[in-house]
């Protein structure tokens, strides 16, 4: 027992990381893995048909609540529990976070989702195999839709943009609410439980037309692995260069997210807590310099 808790001492200085930003971006790393790969197993388990067998089409609850549990709860202390770049965007934007967070976390979140992509392809690739048209984009058959978000047949470019610009928005304004100081903040160890319905509440109602990506890492992260084992550039090049939506259009929808936000309530709550403070300061230093006066007079009393 005392040799073993040597060698773990050893381990631990040796593979220690002292760079705070670095060891922030690894537990995002692994809390996006994790996201993806409880998201992408339910999903895997509601595609339809698999060797013959019909495989039961699951509202996808458990694992949004789960994986806000395991994800954000596990990692919220080190990091904030962002995995998602739109998040870390938005609060970069407040000001409540640093700038050079925001690409150092975008990069460490597309690895976990490219991991745990790689992680649920191992574990079902008998299953893809099993099934007709195993690495087709596009089609009855398809299977990319397991990894990434790919649109309906009728849905637009213009139209899925406008899709995802909603969704984030929706989604920004709702978790700036939940860890608003200053609006009545949900009991602290509740928030990932939140979140986890939050994100629930806006697949069941939006996620429709293209499947709610609201992430550009657990989208991109999967795209580029599947691209890699076997679907090809088709995943990128598919509807026009589909992929670009969930990429970009969740940035704009933070921006507006984050400015409704504000403009309706993040401004005014603050501004009633600065006006507070300001009017405690302001009668603090008009009774310190009442005493002070006080003092001055009493001891010019004290000399005549």
């Amino acid at each position: 027992m005392g040799r073993q808790k040597i060698y773990l001492e050893k381990l631990s200085t040796t593979f220690q990381i002292r760079n705070l930003l670095l060891r922030q971006a690894l537990a995002e790393c692994l809390g996006t893995l994790i996201l993806v790969v409880r998201t992408y197993d339910g999903g895997f388990k509601a595609s339809a048909r698999c060797g013959g067998r019909t495989i039961v089409r699951m509202i996808r609850f458990d694992f949004r609540v789960s994986l806000n549990i395991l994800s954000v709860t596990v990692y919220v202390l080190i990091t904030g529990g962002h995995l998602n770049p739109a998040v870390t965007f938005a609060l970069c934007l407040l000001g409540r976070e640093r700038w050079r967070k925001f690409p150092m976390y975008f990069l460490f979140q597309t690895i976990g989702g490219f991991l745990g992509a790689a992680i649920i392809f191992g574990m079902y690739y008998d299953a893809l195999w099993d099934r007709p048209g195993a690495f087709n984009v596009t089609g009855p058959n398809a299977t990319a839709g397991i990894f990434a978000t790919y649109p309906g047949k009728h849905l637009t470019l213009v139209n899925g943009f406008f899709d995802q610009i909603i969704g984030t928005a929706a989604l920004i304004v709702c978790i700036l609410a939940i860890v608003d100081p200053y609006n009545n903040p949900i009991p602290q160890g509740l928030e990932a439980f939140t979140v986890g319905f939050v994100v629930l509440v806006i697949g069941l109602s939006m996620g429709f037309n293209s499947g709610y990506a609201v992430n550009p890492a657990r989208d991109l992260g999967p795209r580029l692995f599947t691209a890699m084992a076997g679907w090809g550039v088709e995943v990128f090049t598919v509807r026009n260069g589909w992929f670009l939506v969930p990429v970009f259009a969740p940035f704009l929808g933070t921006f507006i997210g984050v400015v409704i936000y504000q403009m309706m309530v993040g401004f005014h709550e603050e501004g009633e807590v600065r006006d507070r403070r300001n009017a405690e300061a302001e009668e603090n230093l008009r009774l310190t310099s009442v005493a002070a006066n006080d003092k001055s007079k009493e001891a010019t009393k004290q000399v005549h």
